[in-house]
């Protein structure tokens, strides 16, 4: 008659003492251990996928990313706005972007499609006349591979300058004769 005479408090005590004895308790550790471990690999997981792309977009910025601009087309003043932006550039026109006399070529490739997304975004200009390339940006990005949620995305992109206006205000550029 062990039970006799011990309060209930004791009487709990030695149960949860034998519990823990013979090994009951072990799977309510596990669970706690789950509820604390499974949100941060989750975030671990997404965290470090984003990292993974980012490491990439940078290695290949790296190799060939950026403005390079192999010919200047000196235009007279009125072909600029107020910004010194080519004022004939029409972007919704295609290849015909930039009139008769040059050719504007826009082309991605996706490394990865879905989510995260990694592209390679490649823009030239090309001298219609002897189909010379005279400028181009090449630039790398990823967007997204966040944890889902209801907020936007994250992307990364470089490098620094990139895209058709800053090509453009490159390879362009104002002649001093009005």
């Amino acid at each position: 008659m062990e039970g006799v005479g011990m309060t209930k408090t004791m009487r709990l005590r030695r149960r949860f003492h034998c519990a823990a004895q013979s090994g009951a308790i072990k799977p309510w550790i596990l669970i706690v251990l789950l509820l604390v471990l499974a949100p941060l690999l989750t975030l671990g997981f997404y965290e470090g996928r984003k990292a993974y792309w980012d490491a990439k977009v940078r290695e290949m910025c790296a190799k060939d990313g950026g403005i390079k601009v192999y010919e200047t087309m000196k235009l007279p003043p009125e072909k600029f706005n107020e910004w010194g932006q080519p004022n004939f550039y029409r972007p919704t026109q295609g290849e015909n972007a930039l009139g008769a006399d040059y050719v504007f070529v826009s082309d991605i490739f996706y490394y990865r499609k879905g989510n995260p997304q990694m592209a390679r975004y490649h823009i030239k200009v090309i001298r219609r006349l002897d189909g010379k390339l005279i400028g181009e940006s090449i630039s790398y990005g990823r967007g997204g591979g966040d944890l889902p949620s209801p907020s936007h995305g994250t992307s990364f992109h470089c490098p620094k300058d990139y895209g058709d206006i800053p090509l453009l205000m490159q390879v362009f550029i104002r002649s001093n004769k009005e």
